[in-house]
Formats: C-alpha cells, structure tokens, sequence
C-alpha cells in the first residue's frame, strides 16, 4: 500500500496537463513548462481538476515506483504554478556575489573569482546590502535541477564549523565547535 502514490494530485487553474502516449506528463503553467516521464506500465487518468496515478499490480518494482512518480507529478505541477526559490548566503569578510544574466561571478576567497555558467532554466539574482552579507537568489519551475545547482555553487565554499564561513543556505542551521582551548 503506497500512501503517497494513493492520494490524487490537485492541479490547480492556470495549469494544463497532457498524457502522451509514452507516458510523459507534459505539464504547462505561468512558470514555464515541464515534462516527467513515467514507467510504461503505470497508468494516469486525468479527472476535472485531479490527476490520479495507478499501478498495474502489487509487484515489488511497481510498489516501489507507484509513490516516486506521483511525487515527481506533484513537484513538477508546484513547480509550475508557483516556482522554487533557494537562497544562499555567502558568510565572510570580502565575500561578493554579482549576476550577470546566466553568469554568477562569486569572490569567495580564493586568489581569482569563480565564474559559473547557469542553465537557461535557472533565474539568478544577487543582492548585497551593507552591513550584511551577500544572498544569491535562485529560482526555477523545476525542483531538482535548482537543489542541484544550489549544492554545486554550496560545494565551492562550504561553512566551517569554527567560524562559519563558506557558502551557506538562508536558515541553515551550522554546528559549531569550539576553538582550542588554553592550557594550564
């Protein structure tokens, strides 16, 4: 019995849906287009405002694939509709962030500045303020590609546990330890 796989996914107005007949979910909204694809053996029935996915039968491979695709139909219908956003905070002194279209250049410490290439689906923003640190701001329909690029542009610096610098998202929780202690 898959709980998640079970429950109907809404789509809300402003988002059409459409099958194809290899099983791809083709889905448009005011935040772009997306499309998952879906093993062959499952089936989808689109009712009034409700997509509802089913498997064939109680086999282990189906059971376990039953509540990944309705998942994956429900971030891509959020994704649409509403969009994600990350945000990233860069934590220490000198640390810069500046977007230029599909660029992000970021001075993270190092004796040149990194320069990343952004896919077209991802929306970048950079904004510093003073007396504050840098936040870099992603968005983008599609919930993977964005966590992906996020831990990418994270792993260039990420937060130390001393002082806490290094690349962080907003909100993020560090844990941190203490420094050496003097001795007697």
């Amino acid at each position: 019995m898959s709980r998640i796989g079970n429950l109907p996914v809404k789509i809300p107005s402003g988002v059409t849906v459409n099958v194809a007949d290899d099983n791809t979910v083709n889905l448009k909204g005011p935040q772009g287009e997306l499309s998952v694809s879906v093993d062959k053996g499952m089936k989808i029935n689109v009712e009034e405002n409700e997509l509802i996915l089913t498997r064939p039968d109680d086999t282990k491979k189906y059971k376990s694939l039953h509540g990944l695709y309705r998942a994956l139909i429900s971030n891509a219908v959020t994704g649409v509709s509403e969009g994600y956003k990350k945000q990233l905070e860069l934590v220490g002194v000198g640390y810069r962030a500046d977007a230029n279209g599909q660029k992000l250049e970021l001075g993270i410490g190092f004796s040149h500045d990194v320069i990343i290439e952004l896919p077209p689906e991802v929306k970048v923003e950079a904004k510093t303020e003073r007396r504050s640190n840098p936040v870099v701001t992603l968005s983008s329909p599609d919930k993977q590609l964005i966590g992906h690029v996020a831990a990418k542009i994270r792993s260039l610096r990420p937060p130390e546990p001393y002082k806490g610098k290094g690349i962080k998202f907003v909100g993020e929780q560090l844990r941190r330890k203490a420094g050496k202690s003097a001795s007697v």
